[in-house]
């Protein structure tokens, strides 16, 4: 009798759904989102660069306080409020006309501003510094510009960071730079991303914005905006600098075309390397603005706000190359180190025996 010795072929598992896929990448997200948090160096980096701007600024006004800021100021304290009824906004300094007090609101900001710096406790100073720069943009607004609308959104966004965790007295004295986990790690790390990813919109409506609206505007268009730019005299600190600029018709044209495509193209950039050559161009465009237009403060606070974007890398690698330029090290400072391989790999033949 015949025996049939055919076997029977294993089985293939089974496909997995295709729904797991999706929902196997949005639990990566979620994990990823608030289990750590992101870009602690460059939180820092914003907050130790916004809180030198606002000190500089306090200090170079201060023989001009009395003007803009002070009860007896030609923008008065009462004209102030009646603004504040109609815009909803708020400043410390009004609370009082009392000249004292105005001085001790001052010197409370540059203290505020010094400790925000230094990172001593960060989560208390991120709050009063947040109020200081309100407080002080809200009461004349006249004197404000793009620049400082863009500070106090920042401001208030930085309270909601975990911006005292990396180059601060707060990591020094905690020495460490993870703090214990728990509820509370979870709730501080889950407002940290959010807020990075609300400054991070923040950034890419703004230049998103500015090249539509540059888009719409016919000097844009032709190419001659520049030109107009560089003629007028309220922004001409160097007039023979910028006669020379504007003598290069072909240079400005492109200037224009490659400010309003970069402006358009940045926020679909951020998933790519191409970041990397946008940030470079409009940082250089920045520091343009700067030097042509006599407009110091209101570059900074980009160039600080467009830093957002780096990598934790590259902080890492430029405090390196500082501490080494400190030292004088001739050796150059490396993007990612390398890891040192134990002695002991290197030994030949057999492990002596005891």
């Amino acid at each position: 009798m015949a025996v049939d010795q055919t076997q029977t072929s294993p089985v293939a598992p089974a496909p997995a759904p295709e729904a797991d896929v999706p929902a196997g990448r949005f639990d990566r997200i979620y994990r990823r989102l608030t289990g750590q948090a992101l870009s602690l160096y460059a939180t820092a980096f914003l907050r130790i660069g916004y809180g030198v701007l606002f000190l500089a600024i306090l200090v170079r006004e201060f023989p001009n306080r009395h003007m803009i800021w002070a009860p007896d100021a030609p923008w008065t304290a009462d004209l102030a409020r009646r603004m504040f009824d109609q815009t909803g906004w708020f400043s410390v300094l009004t609370l009082s006309d009392d000249p004292a007090y105005f001085e001790a609101c001052y010197a409370a900001a540059v203290l505020v501003s010094v400790l925000f710096i230094l990172g001593w406790h960060s989560r208390i100073m991120a709050v009063l510094f947040a109020l200081a720069v309100v407080s002080f943009y809200s009461r004349n607004v006249l004197m404000s510009d793009g620049g400082d609308n863009l500070m106090v959104l920042m401001a208030v966004y930085l309270m909601f960071t975990a911006c005292g965790r990396r180059w601060s007295l707060d990591a020094r004295r905690a020495g460490r730079t993870v703090p214990p986990g728990g509820f509370r790690d979870f709730t501080a790390t889950v407002m940290h991303n959010c807020a990075l990813f609300v400054i991070m919109a923040q950034m890419c409506v703004l230049y998103g914005a500015a090249g539509l609206f540059k888009v719409q505007g016919d000097t844009w268009g032709d190419g001659t905006a520049l030109h107009y730019v560089l003629k007028q005299d309220l922004f001409r600190p160097w007039p023979a600098v910028s006669d020379f600029l504007d003598g290069h018709h072909v240079m400005l044209a492109i200037a224009c075309y490659m400010t309003v495509l970069v402006q358009v193209a940045f926020p679909f950039s951020l998933f790519s390397k191409l970041k990397y050559v946008v940030l470079a161009i409009l940082i250089g465009m920045h520091v343009g603005i700067a030097v042509l237009m006599a407009l110091p403060i209101f570059s900074a606070v980009m160039v600080l706000a467009d830093a957002v974007f780096l990598p934790d890398r590259f902080y890492l690698w430029a405090a390196r190359t500082g501490r080494r330029l400190l030292r004088r090290d001739p050796a150059p400072a490396r993007f990612f180190r390398r890891r040192r391989t134990p002695a002991r790999f290197f030994r030949r033949g057999p492990a002596p025996s005891h």
